[in-house]
């Protein structure tokens, strides 16, 4: 992940600069669903925090692809 210094972005949808997902203050299935190897944000935060962090790079998504196919993800 890339997260490093980030704590805000710019959410791809709005354009607005929006903080990124707080583990430890939101709820996962509030911002992010799974389809297949595919993260998807859900609301500002959740889009904000997959573009941010690059969560579907492809490299990540190819992972996420053999784990599945695996049964491990």
């Amino acid at each position: 992940m890339h997260k490093g210094s980030n704590i805000a972005g710019i959410d791809p949808v709005t354009d607005e600069v929006v903080r990124l997902f707080r583990p430890h203050q939101d709820i996962w299935t509030d911002h992010f669903r799974w389809q297949g190897a595919w993260l998807h944000g859900l609301t500002d935060i959740g889009r904000t925090t997959v573009t941010v962090l690059e969560m579907n790079d492809p490299d990540m998504v190819l992972l996420r692809e053999l784990l599945l196919r695996a049964g491990s993800f």
